[in-house]
């Protein structure tokens, strides 16, 4: 009788949906007035090119693993929050992907705790991921992927933040050793002793986003790219904690390198110490490999250097005082009005490839195309 109801249920959202889904893409509606009531249930059920719609709401204890390919997963009228209650896919995490291309948007995470220690809202396994306006929030681990060569991973308007478990070694985005990571448009804050975003893909592209630990994270690293790679942060605002961990905000090859290129462009960032520490380091490049590192326009607030290293120059990088930041907010981030960011005469840097900003980090989880060139050094330009 069930399958009967699940089976007339699909034809007729598939017939009703305005979404611009293909006439060939089957619609399964979840939620607890639908006939299929939990996630876990749709994930059983779903076919490659499904496309699933879950009700907003609280989903408690609802595990899935996702081995289809080419799907879609989308929150209709709100958020859906799943609670992990103790529940955990395969002892890994709340969802775990491991099919071909997904899509997946709406979704917050909560809670997972496994025997590991590394229970996660969300386990990549192989595929390609988008994940849009979700969250995950104080689970083990935030986001956390596996070592597959092929996998790429795409992190758009997004939230990672109070991810903890008890042997410290916890992040609130891992990603493995995977083709490609690309986030924009994203939120870090409140690591509790892990980073903020650890990666070792062998392509890492980060911009228009906020990693911030705020008042009263305890991050290491806001951002560590272990094995090197292409690394490109572009428009990010980055901030350090009082409470940090680590004295060095961004860290590149300490486990040395295994990516045939090695890169690391820096432009257009806002990078604020908070602690205000002489002896503070923006950036830290290992030894042991050729690396094409370029730092340009960027704003470094408090003292401290740019690099470990003092023959590592950037160019055209402005450095202010942290009590530049008084008038600054939460929501903006930007120095007071009238404080002085390049000497008189000074312009931006033309960065080269990578070009200059086209958009800046909006709070929480957006941003905005500039309505004129970049000007000023740092994150926010308007």
């Amino acid at each position: 009788m069930l399958a009967g109801l699940i089976s007339w249920s699909l034809r007729l959202e598939a017939a009703q949906t305005g979404l611009g889904a293909s006439p060939l893409r089957r619609v399964l509606s979840v939620g607890p007035g639908r006939a299929i009531k939990r996630i876990s249930d749709a994930a059983r059920l779903a076919r490659d090119g499904d496309l699933i719609q879950v009700d907003a709401g609280d989903y408690l204890g609802d595990a899935a693993v996702w081995q289809q390919h080419d799907i879609r997963m989308q929150a209709l009228g709100g958020r859906v929050r799943l609670l992990a209650a103790g529940a955990a896919a395969e002892g890994k995490a709340i969802w775990v992907l491991r099919g071909g291309q997904v899509v997946m948007q709406g979704f917050d995470f909560f809670g997972c705790k496994v025997a590991s220690g590394n229970g996660a809202g969300v386990r990549l396994e192989t595929g390609r991921a988008t994940v849009r306006d979700c969250a995950s929030i104080g689970n083990e681990m935030g986001l956390l992927t596996n070592n597959d060569a092929h996998t790429t991973l795409d992190v758009i308007g997004s939230e990672f933040a109070h991810n903890f478990r008890r042997n410290a070694h916890n992040h609130n985005l891992y990603v493995g050793t995977i083709a490609k990571l690309a986030v924009t448009d994203s939120y870090f804050h409140h690591a509790r002793t892990g980073h903020l975003l650890k990666s070792r893909a062998a392509i890492s592209d980060v911009r228009y986003s906020r990693l911030t630990d705020e008042a009263t994270g305890h991050a290491s690293y806001e951002i560590e790219f272990l094995n090197g790679g292409e690394v490109t942060l572009l428009g990010n605002l980055i901030a350090q904690s009082v409470g940090t961990e680590n004295n060095t905000m961004i860290s590149f090859g300490a486990e040395g390198y295994r990516w045939p290129r090695n890169a690391l462009q820096i432009s257009s960032n806002t990078l604020i110490d908070h602690r205000d520490d002489p002896h503070g380091v923006r950036v830290f490049v290992a030894p042991g490999a050729p690396v094409d590192l370029r730092a340009v326009n960027n704003l470094l607030v408090g003292a401290g250097r740019l690099f470990a290293q003092g023959s590592l120059a950037g160019r055209a990088n402005a450095h202010i005082g942290l009590d530049a930041f008084l008038a600054a907010t939460d929501a903006n981030l930007m120095p007071g009005r009238g404080v002085p960011l390049f000497d008189p005469g000074q312009a931006l840097h033309d960065p080269g490839a990578l070009g200059l900003p086209q958009r800046e980090y909006v709070h929480p989880r957006h941003s905005r195309a500039l309505t004129a060139p970049a000007h000023n050094p740092g994150a926010m330009q308007q």
